[in-house]
């Protein structure tokens, strides 16, 4: 396995700009993920790996794992903890990460199970909330989720927050919320925009026996007036004390807990 030591290595630095930069991800159609787990969760999914970089330490402490994703990775490079420091996202990192091919997530909402749940993140600042929200909603058992607009997917704090959810669970996008959720209400589905309003209906009274697509609204700012519109009901989630609203994530899995009991 060829080493690399310098920090200013061509590949260090793209590695380090796909960690950095979403327009570099989406030009080249990579993404860099870290963490034994994670990356060893992508080749179990099928993802293309194209580049594995470790460090010493790590080939020595996650052998059979290291192992795993050198047969999955098209090129291998042992770099130093300093390398791995300029390619990492955390405070104290693995020294495992690896560039992945990104994955075809589906555009076409034709392809929506119109009897499944559905949550909508509609400009979600967070990568975290965003990576949260996918975990809890493959954990429920959720038909998948509907991202319109806000932070990318492939975010290194989402793939993280996510722990290999966002490789699995089926991700719809859309730049059209309102006209995306008109066309499914069209088809048949409940369409729900969350908000935190006393005067909105207790999603705990709502009955999802059919399909159905809940939106969640951005961190501060919540749903556009003009989602909320288009939509069949706002519903909200009980609170009791001087507590007005939930974080993002928190929100979405309480709505998901409802949606799918």
């Amino acid at each position: 396995m060829e080493k690399i030591t310098s920090r200013s290595n061509d590949k260090i630095k793209f590695a380090a700009r796909l960690r950095e930069e979403v327009r570099e991800r989406r030009e080249s159609g990579l993404f860099i993920i870290e963490g034994v787990r994670l990356c060893c969760d992508a080749a179990r999914s099928s993802v293309e790996i194209d580049t594995l970089f470790v460090t010493a330490d790590a080939m020595m402490r996650y052998e059979k794992s290291i192992g795993l994703l050198e047969r999955a990775a098209k090129q291998s490079y042992e770099i130093t903890t300093d390398v791995a420091s300029r390619i990492s996202d955390t405070k104290q990192d693995q020294g495992v990460f690896c560039i992945c091919k990104m994955l075809d997530k589906i555009s076409d909402i034709d392809k929506i199970d119109t009897m499944g749940k559905y949550v909508a993140l509609e400009n979600i600042s967070d990568p975290s909330n965003l990576g949260a929200a996918a975990r809890t909603a493959e954990a429920l058992g959720m038909s998948g989720i509907i991202v319109a607009s806000g932070c990318d997917i492939y975010n290194p704090k989402a793939q993280r927050a996510s722990m290999g959810s966002l490789l699995r669970l089926p991700v719809f996008f859309t730049a059209e919320l309102p006209l995306t959720l008109g066309q499914l209400r069209e088809k048949g589905m409940l369409t729900l925009a969350s908000v935190p309003d006393s005067g909105a209906r207790p999603v705990t009274e709502m009955n999802f026996s059919g399909g159905a697509v809940c939106v969640i609204g951005n961190e501060g700012a919540g749903i556009t007036e003009v989602t909320a519109s288009v939509c069949d009901i706002e519903v909200t989630i009980p609170m009791k004390g001087r507590t007005e609203s939930l974080n993002a994530s928190a929100a979405a899995a309480i709505l998901m807990w409802e949606m799918m009991k």
